[in-house]
Parts: C-alpha cells; structure tokens; sequence
C-alpha cells in the first residue's frame, strides 16, 4: 500500500537534519537506512533482502520489547518513535511527532486498523514521550485538549516543502484545470468537491477540466466510479511530476474535512497556484490569508469560491504571490533547525 503524508514527512525531515546537524550529532534512521536515496511511494528503495531484514527487525523489536529495541538501535541519546514503533530503548529519551488526532475525532471517517493502531501509539508512546512535535498549533491543541497531554510537552514545529515547488514550471494540458492532489479517501471530502463542481456555470465547465491526482485509499471504489464519470482522475503521480502539475493548474482546491498541517495545500501555494480550502482544523492557521477558505461541508460555498477564483484573474494573481511569500515559511531546513534545537533540549545539550 502507498503512503503518503507521513512518509513524505519522514523522508524530507530525516534529510535535512542530516544535513543541518553538528559534527558530534548522529541522526541515524532505524532499522539502518543510511543513503535515503529518491522519494517514490511504489516500492522501497531497498533490495528485497535489505528491505525483507528491516521488516523482520521492526517486528523482533516490536513482539520482544524495549530492551529488544535497545539492541537493535544500539547507543541513543533521543529515540523518535514513529507509528510502527510500538516500544523505545529503556536507556534513551523518547520523542515523537503528533502528525493528527482525525481517527480520535472522525473515527467514522477510518478503518479499524487505523483506529486501534493510533490508539496502540497513544497509549504505548505519545503518553510516555519525554517531549512531543505537533505539526501545527491547531494539531498542537487538539492534543491538549483530547489527550490531555500537558502543554510544556509539546513543542509546535511546522513540517516543510520540497524547495522543488518553489522553482517549478507548469506541465502544460490540452485545457486549463481545477486539481485536487491527495489520497482518494473519505476523510478528503471529494464528494462535496464533485457536487460544487456540478453547480458551476455552462462556460465555466466548457472552459475548465476538474482533474484530480493520487492514490485509491480505502472504501475509495465508489468515489473512484464518480470521479471517473464526472471528471479526470489521473491515479497516482510520482513525486517528481507533481510540482509542475500543480504549478499548471489555474486553481487548487483541496475541501478535506481535517489536516494535522495539509502538504498538499502547502505545496500549491509554493507552486504559485492560487488555492482554495476548508476552514477547518489547522488550515486557516497554515494558510492565513494566503488562500480561500470555504466550508468544506458546503458544496454552494465551494462552488462559488471556484467561480470568484476562475472569473477573476486579479485574484489569482493575488494568491499566487501571497501563496509563494507564505509558503516561505514552510521551508523543511527551517524545520529541521528548530527540530535539531528541540532534540539539543531534550539531549540537555540547549
């Protein structure tokens, strides 16, 4: 199964701070990844075997327990944890990243799996964590709030960008395009998007595909049959394609329903591409008043953002340079170095 958010989180942030981190300061991935290699979502970038023995370590670690995992990590001053970890070494200080709270809040919107796996990390690591990182303050305060977490504990650092979109030139299509990027799942609202779309003008629709790009999740295949009946849907986009078919599009519109910080909409401001999004979860926060924002349980509001934004080339113009100078904000060397001072003051090295 392809991720995606998560695993773009992991594989940027773990480059940089590589990149930024002192020369007495280790920043090793476990089970053993030293060369990162290129970002793709349809296999690992390992050999089978090396792959196959990664695996197989992170299930021993994860049935033995934390002094299993402390040998196979070896010496540790902070250990993150991520999801799959289900235990820490007993000897390293524990840390992790709080990505978002929607299977706590939208568990309707979730497979089981998800909801128990999520559960299992709250229980097993994110109340034990000497120190959190919540990936936006609005994640930050749902963490407060739900999880009772105290607030000392957690530390708000904005995830980063690819310096790729800030640089890419369009990908050029047969028509001018709406695009959504992103999973095909519930939790992404696309129904709504759909319905706003159907609402539009006759010449608005005559003039503009509505396409959208990314991967089936799961309870996808109905959502699937109306995107395929009723607009473009492109599938999965390898990562490397993605700035320019962002950069293309005359509008962006992404009406998911919750966001710990939302890479897409992110990634289509630093693309330059004006953005329309819901006003809900850590969005306003991540945007400002670089972006539309809409109820994203109102497809009449979705729709006429689309028709202002589409009918308006002011605007665009407008959000396209508010978008980029916002998006500056999000650049993943800059999380890296307050990430590298967060780990220093939980080390005791700050």
């Amino acid at each position: 199964m392809r991720s995606a958010g998560v695993k773009n989180y992991l594989y940027h942030w773990l480059a940089h701070l590589r990149r930024h981190a002192g020369p007495n300061e280790g920043i090793a991935a476990f089970p053993r990844l030293a060369d990162l290699g290129r970002l793709h979502h349809d296999a690992s970038d390992l050999p089978r075997w090396a792959t196959l023995s990664r695996l197989a370590g992170m299930h021993a670690a994860n049935r033995l327990g934390p002094r299993a995992i402390g040998w196979i990590a070896g010496a540790t001053d902070v250990f993150h944890a991520s999801n799959q970890v289900h235990y820490a070494p007993p000897r390293a200080r524990l840390t992790a990243t709080i990505h978002d709270l929607t299977t706590f809040f939208m568990p309707e919107l979730h497979t089981r799996g998800n909801i128990k796996a999520d559960e299992n990390f709250v229980g097993r690591i994110l109340r034990r964590a000497d120190a959190l990182i919540a990936v936006s303050e609005n994640t930050r305060q749902d963490a407060i709030r739900f999880l009772k977490i105290s607030p000392e504990r957690i530390t708000t650092i904005h995830s980063g960008v690819p310096d790729e979109y800030f640089v890419a030139l369009p990908t050029s299509r047969k028509r001018p395009y709406v695009l959504y990027v992103g999973t095909i799942e519930p939790r992404k609202n696309l129904g709504a998007l759909l319905d706003a779309w159907s609402q539009l003008k006759p010449d608005l629709l005559r003039e503009f595909d509505l396409v959208f790009a990314g991967p089936a999740g799961w309870a996808a295949r109905s959502m699937l049959d109306r995107i395929q009946a009723e607009a473009t849907h492109l599938g999965y986009v390898p990562e490397r394609e993605l700035p320019g078919l962002i950069s293309g599009a005359t509008a962006f519109v992404y009406p998911s329903l919750y966001e710990g910080f939302g890479f897409p909409v992110v990634q289509a401001m630093a693309a330059g591409t004006p953005t329309i999004t819901s006003n809900t979860s850590c969005l306003p926060e991540i945007t400002e008043d670089a972006a539309l924002l809409v109820d994203p349980r109102s497809p009449g509001e979705i729709a006429a953002a689309i028709t202002r934004l589409l009918e308006s080339e002011t605007l665009q113009t407008s959000l396209a340079a508010k978008g980029k100078e916002r998006a500056e904000c999000y650049r993943w060397s800059r999380c890296a170095e307050e990430s590298l001072q967060f780990f220093r003051k939980v080390a005791g090295n700050a």
